[in-house]
């Protein structure tokens, strides 16, 4: 089975390059889903970062409100300093062990597949050498902002900001890109 990670900046393309893969026939899935699966309530994962965060993260029905987990991790201007690596120690094993469990029940399946996971801090995380692979989806700056801002519904000024603040905790894509992928 060949093995890709699937990786670049927030808002860069990695989902329609992803979903372009499955078209032709490759599996995938996609880190931010399963963080997301994770940050259920009755959940481990869950249960660690409220533990860390508070109860100021969730929302009445007791889920987690992800702008505000987002604005606690990674910080806000003028305020609260950055804990977006707080948060990746807590969410990433539990993300990776997952990814890892998938890649192998693929790998018992179709033994000659192609698993692709889609996530943006492969190289961050230190786990870039699970894959065979690595595809680095890049973008314009501009081009980045208007998605972001069209996927969230907000202004370009607000998702520029955004971007800023959390493009702060990645390796930037042109880093990405010359790094060895395999």
């Amino acid at each position: 089975m060949l093995k890709l990670g699937l990786t670049g900046g927030i808002a860069s393309g990695k989902s329609v390059v992803g979903e372009i893969f499955v078209k032709l026939g490759a599996h995938l899935i996609q880190a931010d889903a399963v963080a997301h699966s994770l940050m259920q309530p009755g959940r481990a994962v869950y249960e660690e970062v409220v533990r860390h965060f508070g109860s100021e993260i969730l929302s009445p029905d007791g889920s987690i409100n992800r702008p505000r987990l987002a604005e606690a991790a990674f910080g806000t201007p003028g305020g609260a300093p950055p804990r977006i690596k707080e948060l990746n120690e807590i969410v990433h094993p539990a993300v990776i062990d997952h990814e890892n469990k998938w890649m192998q029940e693929i790998s018992r399946s179709d033994p000659n597949a192609i698993a692709i996971v889609e996530a943006a801090l492969i190289l961050e995380s230190g786990t870039a050498s699970r894959f065979d692979h690595l595809i680095v989806v890049t973008c314009q700056p501009e081009q980045r902002v208007q998605r972001f801002a069209r996927r969230l519904g907000i202004s370009e000024d607000a998702a520029r900001a955004e971007v800023a603040r959390r493009m702060a905790a990645q390796i930037p894509d042109e880093e990405k890109s010359k790094l060895p992928t395999s």
